[in-house]
């Protein structure tokens, strides 16, 4: 009996690590640099003096990604950005935030070694946009909202900082389409801007592989 339950330890353990290294959870946090065309040519005209072709915008985000091959990784992400515009007039102030959720299937080639990894890959998924509106001299708040879809091509290393711990970080690159946003008030034209836009990230978290 105990040399059948040593041959099956010694056959369940190895499975059992290469299971742990399969999954892979992550929590990082980072800065993008955003285009949104023309909701800066909006700005511009009405609010706001002569702004950057790009703005920053912070990013959150999560994933869960496990190993379908060798080299190769499915990956489920949930971003989430934030950004925000404000200007003054003789009239009062203006502000204007939104916030993207961006949940992702990305596809990762991956390259491993002992201690550390890369992955170069691409996904995409829905967009759901949020805005907020402020107006001068308005003492409302105004709402908008849009769905739409994105595509992101990413670029991150992890390297081990302790067991099964590592250290992310990551390049992206992403396009949302996320066209005009909807209202229930018409109030302000912003209900005719597009939103989609371009942007370039960098971030920093970590990862857990198990």
């Amino acid at each position: 009996m105990k040399n059948i339950i040593l041959v099956l330890a010694l056959i369940t353990v190895p499975f059992l690590t290469m299971a742990q290294k399969e999954n892979e959870v992550r929590a990082s946090m980072g800065i993008d640099f955003i285009s949104v065309p023309e909701l800066k040519d909006y700005l511009e005209a009405n609010y706001t003096d002569k702004l950057s072709d790009f703005s920053s915008a912070v990013n959150f985000s999560g994933s869960y990604g496990r190993k379908i091959s060798d080299n190769s990784q499915l990956e489920l992400e949930i971003g989430y950005l934030l950004n925000s515009y404000n200007g003054s007039s003789l009239s009062g102030n203006y502000d204007l935030s939104y916030s993207l959720v961006m949940p992702s299937l990305l596809y990762n080639f991956v390259i491993a070694d002992e201690g550390y990894n890369f992955k170069f890959g691409g996904g995409a998924g829905v967009r759901l946009l949020y805005i907020t509106e402020k107006l001068p001299a308005d003492p409302n708040n105004y709402d908008y909202s849009s769905l739409g879809f994105g595509f992101l091509l990413r670029a991150a290393g992890n390297t081990a900082i302790a067991k099964d711990v590592y250290a992310h970080i990551a390049a992206d690159i992403r396009y949302d389409s996320l066209g005009e946003p909807d209202s229930n008030a018409s109030a302000n034209k912003v209900e005719s801007v597009n939103f989609s836009s371009l942007s370039f990230g960098v971030r920093l978290g970590i990862s857990y592989q198990f």
